[in-house]
């Protein structure tokens, strides 16, 4: 496979953890939920070259808990911009112009527990289709918000709940992330698809949660003790 690359985005303040120290740092069984991420992407592709994307704020700290848990993967760091939008587009920028053939991940650094089944089949699907994400079944009862203050019941088989890595050709991501920010750009397959090329889907683990709430905390432990 040709060159791969994944940008770890973490942006994170950590503010819905309730604590001081951002989530992304927040150890899980005594490792710091970032490494853990890194960890599961260079187990799946030992080759991948990884791109993380921190505030400026936090460089030190990460340099910090590198020393503090002897932790030496090569990781070249961007900084973070103001939306995700811009903090992916200031990661891509460390992916040379050159390699076009190149395939480019971006992945929430607070979802350490991706399958590497997951991260492979991503990426062998968007070698072939250019653009991919993986998702899942929704499994709760679905409803939409009536502009009449209402609501109504739809159809969860029609729907997907979107994970990441999100997976592209280098040179299709970084035509998209030409275009002017707009708040709809939520994540890197809506910035693709506004860019008129379509996305595939792939299957992705129901264990691939991002780690947002106290109460995610509690079922990170659980997984990782089971």
């Amino acid at each position: 496979m040709m060159n791969c690359y994944v940008i770890m985005v973490a942006g994170g303040k950590g503010l819905r953890m309730g604590g001081e120290v951002p989530k992304q740092f927040l150890p899980i069984e005594g490792r710091p939920v970032l490494m853990r991420s890194i960890d599961v992407f260079v187990q799946a592709m030992p080759d991948i070259r990884i791109v993380l994307v921190l505030p400026d704020e936090q460089h030190a700290y990460w340099q910090q808990l590198c020393r503090e848990y002897h932790f030496d993967t090569p990781v070249q760091i961007a900084s973070g911009g103001d939306t995700r939008f811009h903090s992916v587009s200031n990661g891509l920028a460390l992916v040379p112009n050159g390699e076009t053939d190149a395939l480019v991940g971006v992945h929430d650094g607070v979802r350490p527990f991706v399958s590497t089944e997951t991260i492979t089949a991503c990426y062998h699907r968007a070698a072939v289709d250019g653009a991919v994400v993986p998702v899942i079944p929704v499994v709760e009862t679905v409803r939409r918000l009536l502009p009449g203050g209402g609501s109504r019941t739809e159809d969860r088989a029609q729907f997907r709940l979107v994970q990441t890595p999100q997976v592209f050709r280098a040179s299709l991501l970084k035509a998209a992330y030409r275009q002017p920010y707009v708040p709809t750009f939520t994540d890197d397959a809506s910035v693709v698809e506004a860019f008129g090329h379509p996305v595939a889907l792939e299957r992705g683990n129901p264990e691939n949660i991002k780690l947002t709430q106290p109460a995610d905390l509690k079922l990170a432990h659980g997984l990782l003790t089971r």
